[in-house]
């Protein structure tokens, strides 16, 4: 299995294909001279045809599909509410069910801090298994026990159904409901100083301030009630760049970024169609927001919509921002698309790996004995013979090199020699 596409005319997508060669893309005339056969499966909606065309390039990793890759790996906050005991941890990977995930975060240390924050308020568990069991076994917590960041479980403090309850009170806290908790927290406090428990009301106030601390690390961007990821794509004729923001309760929880080759001739509808493939294919519920916001809608856009809503349960707006907040925010998350395709572009440049086995590929398909240390390239211009211009560019061991005027004689006007531009790639 070399490709896996859809259609709702399989004539018109075959014959976009099987034509003179010379007029293909040159990835797609690699891929047509590559193929033995056809063969195709008939649905009944393209929504069918969308997770169809899904669940078959996960299974059999297609050559000529575009598949995004992630340029780094991003951690996200993790609360194990199918465990007896919830446990809050920093997660990698691919998700668990029955497992609550926040983010995801750009850095390790960023969930830990918020984390540490959190469990003055909600002392919710993050041991292992083992740490666990062993307090479990000797009748004593461990230090965060002692110090009032875990409710300890482990030696009976507190009973399985109430250690859930903070559990599920720190994930809705995490989850942007955070105005009603801290205005219950102040009348609690009040109320304390009223009776002239100031112990106690001081405790209030010194947990109202880690919340307010840990709400202040995610930056307020949108309305409170705002539910979105925001995808921005960044492309050249090779590669394109994928960014994720996710915005809970206007605040931005979490970024992420992919970055792929362009194996199939793909437009940036395209690039986004396969970017949501690749965000939401394994996700379900809450983890698709309300609104999710494109620099292109796939075309068409209702089966893309409808997919969205049947993996969330609930409709779901799949738009282009136009104007206002929403608009601003979409350019921010572009510019960091555009940064993230030009650090992957350094990034391979400098990567002694990569350009060997450039060099090598050119070397075999030009049937050279060994890989080629320079290699000069000419373009020459003219308007029927006159006004001839040339550019010259230069690699080097697979590097951009310097490159000296070129010049190049006109055939139409013997004796008349012009100073031809040179290119730097």
């Amino acid at each position: 299995m070399i490709y896996v596409g859809k259609a709702k005319s399989l004539r018109q997508r075959l014959s976009s294909y099987f034509q003179d060669l010379a007029n293909l893309h040159p990835r797609t005339r690699t891929m047509v001279t590559t193929a033995a056969a056809v063969e195709w499966t008939v649905v009944s909606t393209e929504v069918e045809a969308l997770q169809l065309e899904y669940s078959w390039i996960k299974e059999f990793d297609p050559r000529f599909n575009v598949k995004y890759r992630d340029d780094k790996s991003y951690p996200s906050l993790a609360v194990t509410l199918n465990e007896e005991f919830p446990r809050v941890q920093v997660m990698r990977g691919a998700k668990k069910k029955g497992v609550r995930y926040f983010g995801p975060y750009a850095h390790a240390w960023a969930i830990r801090e918020t984390v540490d924050l959190m469990l003055r308020v909600f002392p919710v568990r993050t041991c292992s298994a083992g740490v666990f069991k062993r307090s479990a076994q000797i009748g004593r917590p461990c230090l965060l026990g002692y110090i009032g960041k875990c409710s300890a479980p482990c030696v009976g403090r507190v009973t399985a159904d109430e250690h859930r309850q903070l559990a599920e009170e720190f994930c809705d806290f995490m989850a942007g409901r955070t105005g009603t908790y801290l205005r219950r927290l102040e009348e609690q406090m009040h109320e304390a100083a009223e009776e002239m428990e100031y112990e106690k009301a001081a405790r209030l106030r010194d947990d109202i301030g880690a919340l307010k601390r840990a709400m202040e690390k995610n930056a307020v961007v949108l309305a409170d009630a705002t539910d979105a990821d925001l995808i921005a794509v960044a492309e050249d004729e090779l590669e394109a760049a994928v960014q994720i923001f996710h915005v809970r309760g206007g605040r931005v929880r979490g970024q992420r970024g992919w970055v792929t080759d362009k194996v199939e001739a793909v437009d940036t509808a395209g690039l986004v169609e396969h970017a949501l493939q690749q965000l939401y294919g394994e996700e379900r519920g809450d983890a698709v927001p309300k609104e999710v916001l494109v620099p292109a809608v796939p075309e068409p856009a209702e089966p893309v919509a409808q997919w969205l809503a049947d993996r969330r349960g609930s409709r779901v707006d799949l738009r282009i921002p136009q104007r206002g907040d929403k608009k601003d925010l979409m350019e921010t998350v572009q510019r960091n698309a555009q940064q993230a395709l030009a650090l992957h572009k350094t990034k391979r440049a400098s990567d002694l790996t990569t350009r060997s086995r450039a060099l090598e590929e050119i070397a075999e398909a030009l049937g050279l004995d060994s890989a080629p240390l320079r290699v000069e390239c000419f373009d020459i211009s003219h308007l029927q013979g006159d006004d001839v211009v040339a550019s010259m560019v230069v690699f080097e061991d697979g590097l951009p090199g310097r490159v000296s005027t070129a010049a190049s004689r006109s055939r139409a006007s013997p004796g008349r020699t012009m100073s031809a531009p040179c290119t730097r790639s």
